[in-house]
C-alpha cells in the first residue's frame, strides 16, 4: 500500500492550528494526523498526516483542498514513504499505560505489569487502539469502572479497532463479548488479539459496515455498548445504535472532540439516552449514557 507523508511546518500555534483542521477534515477517513516540536529552540513545530494509496500530487492536492485557506501559506512537504508498517514504527518504544485495573504494554513490556492488575498485551498492527491515545485510555477507564458495579448480559465493542476494549471487558467478566469494526484487518487483528490474552473464545467478531448488518440480531439487544469511533459517524448510526440496544441499556461513546460533545448528546438525547458521566483526558472525551434509569 502505497504511503504519503505530508508535512507542513510554522510557529507552534498555527501548527497545532493546522493539525487540529487536518483532524477535522480527514475525520471520517481516519487518516494518522500527529504534531510535533521540530526545532531546538522549540519555536517550530510540524504537523504531519499519511495519506495511503495515491500518488503525491494527488495526496498535496487533496490536503490543500480541505485546508483551504486556513494555512495556504504554509509550505507543504510530501514524500512517499517505503513499504514499511509505520503503525509498528511509531510505537516501538511506547511504555506501558495504566488505564483503572488495566495496563496496556507490548510483548517486550510483560514483565511490567504489577500484581493485582489486567495486562493488555497490544502488538503494533495497522489499527487503531493501543491505549496511548486519550479515547482508548478513557474507554477502558470507564469499562473498569461500570463492569466494577454492575453485571451485563450483551456487550458489544462497536468500532473495535485491535480488540483492546473488547479483551478488556472480556477479562474482567469472564463473558462473550462482540467484538465489531467496519475494516476486515481491524477484526482479523482483534481476534488475533483475543487469543493472545487468553480470552479467544470470549470475543466474537465480525465484520460490518454500522449496525444494519442482520449479524447483529445473532447477539443482540446489547445492554452495553462501547464505541470509540468519531464524532460524525456516531451522529450518524445514533439512531441504528439505539434500535439494537434494550430499554435499559449504557452506552460509552468516545473518539470525540471536547467540542463534539453537545451535538453528541443532544443526537443521543433524541434516542432516549441521558449523559450519566463525562470524562476528559488529553482534549478527548468519553460519555457515558443510560437509557430507561433516573439521572444521577
Amino acid at each position: 500500500m502505497k504511503t504519503i507523508r505530508i508535512r507542513m511546518s510554522a510557529a507552534e500555534l498555527e501548527a497545532k492550528r493546522i493539525s487540529s483542521i487536518l483532524e477535522s477534515a480527514f475525520e471520517d477517513e481516519g487518516n494518522p494526523v500527529t504534531i510535533f516540536e521540530d526545532s531546538a529552540d522549540g519555536k517550530i513545530w510540524t504537523a504531519e498526516i499519511l495519506l495511503f494509496d495515491m500518488e503525491i500530487e494527488e495526496a498535496i492536492a487533496q490536503v490543500r483542498d480541505r485546508v483551504g485557506s486556513d494555512a495556504f501559506a504554509v509550505p507543504v512537504d510530501a514524500v512517499e514513504l517505503s513499504d514499511v508498517n509505520w503503525v509498528e514504527k511509531s510505537l516501538e518504544g511506547l511504555a506501558p499505560v495504566k488505564a483503572g485495573r488495566f495496563v496496556v504494554h507490548g510483548s517486550h513490556d510483560r514483565s511490567k505489569v504489577p500484581p493485582g492488575a489486567l495486562g493488555l498485551e497490544i502488538e503494533a498492527a495497522l489499527a487503531f487502539g493501543t491505549g496511548h491515545h486519550g479515547t482508548t485510555a478513557g474507554c477502558l477507564e470507564e469499562i473498569d469502572r461500570l463492569l466494577n458495579m454492575r453485571e451485563f448480559d450483551s456487550i458489544l465493542d462497536l468500532g473495535t479497532g485491535t480488540g483492546v476494549l473488547a479483551i478488556a471487558a472480556a477479562k474482567l467478566t469472564k463473558q462473550y463479548v462482540l467484538a465489531t469494526d467496519i475494516d476486515p484487518v481491524a477484526t482479523r487483528t482483534a481476534a488475533e488479539n483475543a487469543w493472545l490474552n487468553g480470552v479467544g473464545p470470549l470475543v466474537k467478531t465480525f465484520t460490518a459496515n454500522g449496525m444494519e448488518d442482520r449479524k447483529f440480531d445473532l447477539y443482540g439487544p446489547f445492554d452495553l455498548v462501547i464505541a470509540n469511533i468519531l464524532a460524525r459517524p456516531l451522529m450518524k448510526m445514533a439512531r441504528s445504535i439505539a434500535t439494537r440496544m434494550t430499554d435499559r441499556a449504557t452506552l460509552v461513546l468516545s473518539g470525540l472532540r471536547v467540542e463534539d460533545g453537545s451535538r453528541i448528546i443532544f443526537a443521543y438525547g433524541t434516542q432516549g439516552f441521558h449523559l450519566v458521566r463525562k470524562g476528559e483526558k488529553d482534549g478527548w472525551l468519553t460519555l457515558t449514557f443510560e437509557r430507561g434509569r433516573a439521572k444521577a
